[in-house]
């Protein structure tokens, strides 16, 4: 999958595209079946909402199940950022989201390059995100927030806030919050939200502010978050568990389009529980032979 130029100059202008039901509902249901299970399970990769059960933030799926290990290898999500990097990317961090229904809780102001920098010295933004819906996203149920061409702007400060939810995260100040959305428009597109179908696709710029709030209706917005880094451009320190933070520097194989549909092979060691390395931290700095 190819960009167009005009996508292309939208990208850099914003810091993000949306491709609105992307994936077929056929396709989004295969991925939507594998959910109950992954978050039924009690393991380190499954990070529940503070004081309560629901899960906030699955970890690791591609290599656990399946059908995500074939989303983390489809040509319409990995072509679009490779086409953008021109260079091959590996899996940095996959993730699937459940902002389940009266219980997900907020996600605070930040841009994701920010803990990839402070936490496991990603040496520069040439990582992208890819945000796919596997439930319909409204105004009700916790959309994301984008501050367009934020990532004009480049590493922002950044404080890191332990105690808000249950997953740490590197956050913006809100003065500087104020100052960017005033810069993209204020109360006339200074805040967007993109909103579609499940299935739905979004390509965002690692250092795009963004955030979501708490969903307080009956529906569920359960979303995966993919990762993926220009395999140059790999991490250099393994401070947080491989589960979170892959090392495994592989270009990404992508399979053919209809993957999501056909039983094509796909490797899921983690399946019958995580490895003791999985669980591994270390604050030393790796070289290349140690990448390599």
């Amino acid at each position: 999958m190819k960009l167009t130029p005009e996508q292309r100059a939208q990208f850099d202008r914003d810091g993000y595209l949306f491709f609105p039901g992307h994936f077929t509902p056929e396709e989004t249901r295969t991925l939507t079946e594998a959910v109950p299970d992954l978050y039924s399970r009690r393991e380190a990769f499954n990070v529940r909402e503070k004081g309560k059960d629901a899960v906030r933030t699955n970890f690791a799926a591609h290599l656990i199940s399946e059908p995500f290990a074939r989303l983390a290898r489809h040509p319409r999500m990995v072509g679009p950022v490779t086409d953008l990097f021109e260079e091959e990317v590996y899996m940095h961090q996959f993730k699937i989201n459940g902002k389940m229904a009266f219980e997900g809780d907020v996600w605070q102001w930040h841009q994701d390059y920010g803990t990839w920098l402070n936490d496991d010295l990603m040496p520069t933004e040439r990582a992208m995100n890819v945000a796919i819906f596997l439930d319909d996203v409204s105004e009700y149920n916790g959309p994301l927030m984008f501050i367009p061409g934020s990532h004009k702007k480049g590493v922002v400060d950044a404080k890191h806030d332990l105690t808000t939810t249950s997953y740490p995260l590197w956050t913006v100040d809100h003065d500087l919050i104020r100052q960017l959305v005033d810069r993209a428009g204020g109360k006339d597109g200074g805040i967007v939200s993109p909103k579609g179908p499940a299935g739905s696709m979004i390509l965002f710029h690692s250092c795009l502010v963004h955030a979501s709030g708490s969903n307080l209706s009956p529906f569920n917005r359960v979303a995966v978050y993919l990762s993926l880094c220009a395999v140059s451009n790999h991490i250099r320190r393994f401070k947080r568990p491989e589960f979170i933070a892959q090392r495994d520097f592989t270009p990404i194989e992508m399979l053919p389009d209809d993957c999501l549909l056909k039983p094509y092979p796909v490797e899921t060691p983690w399946q019958h529980g995580l490895p003791e390395s999985a669980l591994q931290t270390s604050l030393d700095v790796i070289d290349e032979a140690t990448a390599a």
